[in-house]
């Protein structure tokens, strides 16, 4: 097998990053703050197939953050999450080889990435702690509803097309 830049990987990776943004901007109303329904999300499993994806999801996520009403540190910070997470999910990809284990412990890192730093955009940042006694009781609120919408976009999603990509990439492997 080939290792390095391709063609097919670039186009690949374009591919990834364009699903990517187009998923987020279709749901844009709701696709930003506390309580997030972005299923593009369900895209932070394929660094476990496809490295890269790494830099698709990260350059897809910024191109998405541009809409954001916490535009500034969405773009910058936000994206640095999803960059983070996919690296973990790619790390987990390479050393994990028990495919119940791999889908778990990849779609982890994702959850816990945006579960943890998007909340700081939105609190500590961006002053998104109206209406809460204090900022760590927002922060936390935040920390668990980001939590909630990421896994079930992640794991929800995620898993049938975990699935669906393992079933074609061993297809191609037979012939």
């Amino acid at each position: 097998m080939k290792k390095g830049f391709t063609t097919k990987r670039l186009c690949r990776a374009g591919v990834i990053a364009a699903l990517y943004v187009a998923l987020t901007y279709v749901f844009m109303p709701f696709a930003f703050g506390p309580f997030q329904i972005r299923p593009a999300e369900a895209l932070c499993i394929l660094p476990l197939f496809f490295p890269e994806a790494v830099p698709a999801l990260y350059v897809g996520c910024i191109l998405s953050n541009l809409a954001s009403p916490y535009v500034l540190f969405d773009a910058l910070l936000g994206s640095l999450a999803t960059l983070l997470a996919a690296l973990g999910t790619y790390m987990v990809g390479v050393f994990v080889k028990k495919e119940g284990l791999k889908l778990l412990l990849g779609g982890l890192f994702p959850v816990l990435c945006n579960a943890f730093i998007i909340p700081i955009i939105i609190v500590f940042l961006c002053g998104g702690a109206e209406g809460y006694a204090t900022t760590t009781v927002a922060y936390f609120s935040f920390v668990g509803s980001l939590f909630l919408t990421e896994s079930v976009w992640v794991y929800a999603l995620g898993t049938p097309l975990y699935f669906a990509i393992r079933r074609i990439k061993n297809q191609t492997l037979e012939y």
